[in-house]
């Protein structure tokens, strides 16, 4: 649909007065072209080894490969020439009060039954939620958190599994929706049409500071048709399914007897028993020069090499999985979760089982009620937005999807309980 919001505080409005939602880059977190950048180096020692519960033997973690350079490596050495900046490395870039980082404990909590189908269990257990990254001041400060076990989708809701859902409940999701007049006072009717908002890379390098350069809100565009009038999914049933709002994440999980995961729920499932590791699978971004995840590679946003294979979606558990055998949980697409966003509420979180704050507020735009994503997307990189990291945390208006923006799904040993804060 129409988003009732600027994509950032002036995009398009001096052309339609107050037609678009919050930012497709700034509602998904994504750090500041303008942000220090710092040349990559050797990383630092690795964090702590995870524990059990038991004492039994620790996690493995993935080892740096010798003489890689993590925050290099986000980027193949034939393409750095071409690329001007880069955000900090990780290994670092570390701030110094981001609180301390405590190892990762996962319980021997065997599964309580059969796992349902396209689910893996997830164990209790304790981790340090959050990131001491320099440009992610939002998540801070580490803390300590426990979550019960849970059941949790391997993969992305894909496009198949949404379609069953429609099928059998006629739902139309927002973005296919007309606009209500009421909800845009002084756009003409002939504005109001459903769509959604597509990447739509320019032809040639660009600034990076003005996104409307690659965000282009697009008449028809739904997750029927991607990228507008003329694309489809037919060819794409494997793929996550994107330009889905909250409401209809929340629609399709309460139909598959389902619910959104916490933030907490999702961060200590990425990490996958890994104890402050940079990315879901732990120190380099590129071990022994394979690619882990969906991302952007080129010169952002106007050149996309696909390195990786891919150039926008790529079919879900195209990559390797991580310790709780969960696909996806870095780049692809950003992932909903249940909790409104405030960048503040991580210094007042319970620290057991958080369900988030009870409202929501975002400083870069007060008033449009947010909640937050999870896990980065296609189109991260280290020269814009490195949110692909397991601790990084994104912001969505509830009312707005993109064509890099999908949802997974948990459910708690004894159903899907627990509910989700009311929009």
């Amino acid at each position: 649909m129409f988003m009732k919001y600027p994509i950032t505080s002036a995009f398009l409005r001096p052309a339609v007065s107050a037609l678009f939602g919050a930012a497709a880059l700034l509602l998904a977190g994504c750090t500041s072209p303008g942000e220090p950048v710092t040349a990559p180096a050797t990383p630092s020692a690795p964090a702590a080894q995870p524990v059990s519960a038991s004492g039994a033997k620790p996690v493995a973690q993935t080892a740096v490969v010798p003489g890689a350079q993590p925050g290099s490596c986000c980027t193949l050495p034939s393409e750095a020439a071409e690329v001007p900046n880069r955000l900090p490395d990780p290994h670092r870039s570390k701030a110094a009060d981001a609180g301390k980082l405590e190892p990762t404990v996962v319980e021997k909590a065997p599964a309580p039954g059969p796992a349902p189908e396209g689910m893996a269990w997830v164990p209790p257990g304790r981790f340090s939620m959050g990131s001491d990254y320099e440009p992610f001041e939002d998540a801070r400060p580490l803390h300590s958190v426990e979550v019960d076990g849970f059941w949790m989708d391997q993969t992305p809701v894909t496009n198949a599994q949404f379609a069953k859902f429609v099928q059998a409940t006629h739902y139309v999701t927002v973005a296919e929706r007309k606009p209500d007049p009421k909800d845009f006072p002084g756009a003409a009717p002939e504005q109001l049409v459903p769509g959604s908002v597509v990447f739509s890379p320019p032809s040639e390098a660009v600034p990076l500071e003005d996104m409307s350069q690659w965000w282009k809100f697009v008449p028809g565009a739904c997750w029927r048709r991607p990228e507008g009038p003329g694309s489809g999914v037919e060819d794409r049933q494997k793929h996550p399914v994107v330009h889905v709002s909250w409401e209809d994440a929340a629609a399709y999980a309460k139909w598959a007897g389902k619910r959104l995961p916490t933030e907490a729920e999702w961060e200590y499932a990425a990490r996958g028993g890994l104890t402050g590791k940079p990315f879901v699978w732990g120190d380099a971004f590129r071990p022994g020069g394979k690619a882990m995840a969906n991302t952007f590679q080129g010169r952002f946003p106007s050149r996309n090499s696909k390195g990786d294979g891919w150039e926008r979606t790529s079919p879900v558990a195209s990559f390797p999985p991580n310790g709780f055998r969960l696909y996806d949980m870095a780049g692809n697409v950003w992932q909903w979760c249940a909790d409104w966003y405030r960048p503040d509420y991580y210094a007042a979180s319970p620290a057991k089982n958080p369900q988030g704050p009870s409202d929501s507020f975002d400083p870069a735009e007060p008033g449009i009620p947010k909640r937050v994503h999870r896990g980065g997307s296609f189109l991260c990189t280290d020269q814009y937005c490195s949110r692909y990291m397991p601790g990084g945390r994104g912001k969505g208006a509830i009312d707005t999807g993109t064509s890099h923006l999908g949802f997974r799904c948990v459910r708690s040993p004894h159903g899907a309980a627990g509910k989700a804060s009311p929009v």
